[in-house]
């Protein structure tokens, strides 16, 4: 894909070193790229084909470096179905991850809680997801070169990279939820009616990124781990209005713990 091409021959020539890991840093929390030593800073607009970030909180560039020992390409801010992107911009940086020669994908994201056992503040290791945003990036026509015409989709979420993640998680002393992320469009946020609906359809937190690129990942074969910072419970369920200020404030107070986390697993990978 040309795209793809020209995107990775572009950071393949600004980049210091052949990155082992990719980080997609979510609202709130791109925090952690500050923690970046060595870093090298690319702003989203200078690589060919790349659009634009537009979410509050989002920064817009990438940040390589060594994070833990490792050497890491993050994404400061991510692409957004409901910033009007198509979905092949948003899988787009998935498949220069791997073209670059990672070898794994963390994505991080802020979330509602759906479970009534969660509180406000946690963390959740995302096992399984749901896509409910009416659309996906594998279609149209296939890449054979990138993926399969008909992806699998039986392990999306990697269960060696889970156990690592359940593992630092336990050393830190950090209790790290369990569960099903829903993709919805967005921007809007969803009725107490949906979240019922999305309940009873099995998932636990729900948030308005991550499924794409999940999907675009095992599409081109990269193991990927999810995790969610629960920023708010969804509508319906904590008897007030939701607002976009309330889930960047959560995500900063809670920001460093989660950082924490991150940074103990990029360690143990």
């Amino acid at each position: 894909m040309k795209a793809v091409d020209t995107a990775a021959a572009y950071l393949r020539a600004h980049l210091p070193f052949t990155p082992d890991l990719a980080l997609v840093l979510g609202s709130g929390l791109g925090g952690l790229a500050d923690q970046i030593e060595q870093p090298v800073v690319i702003p989203y607009r200078e690589v060919p084909g790349f659009p634009l970030s537009t979410a509050p909180g989002h920064a817009g560039q990438f940040v390589a470096g060594v994070l833990g020992g490792k050497k890491v390409l993050c994404m400061q801010g991510r692409f957004h179905y409901y910033e009007g992107h198509d979905m092949s911009a948003i899988a787009l940086p998935v498949r220069v991850f791997k073209a670059l020669g990672c070898r794994a994908l963390i994505l991080t994201n802020a979330a509602g809680g759906v479970n009534w056992d969660f509180s406000v503040g946690d963390f959740m290791l995302i096992t399984d997801h749901i896509n409910f945003m009416g659309a996906n990036p594998l279609r149209g026509q296939n890449d054979e070169s990138i993926g399969p015409r008909f992806c699998d989709m039986t392990h999306v979420y990697t269960p060696e990279l889970q156990q690592v993640a359940l593992q630092v998680a336990a050393a830190q002393g950090l209790t790290l939820q369990q569960g099903v992320y829903l993709g919805y469009m967005g921007p809007s946020f969803e009725t107490p009616a949906e979240i019922r609906a999305f309940r009873t359809l099995g998932a636990d937190a729900v948030g308005m990124s991550t499924v794409p690129e999940a999907i675009a990942a095992s599409h081109c074969g990269l193991p990927v781990l999810g995790l969610s910072l629960i920023t708010n419970m969804a509508a319906g369920m904590a008897g007030k209005r939701l607002s976009g200020d309330e889930v960047i404030e959560i995500a900063n107070q809670r920001g460093p713990v989660f950082q924490g986390l991150v940074r103990g697993i990029v360690e143990a990978l």
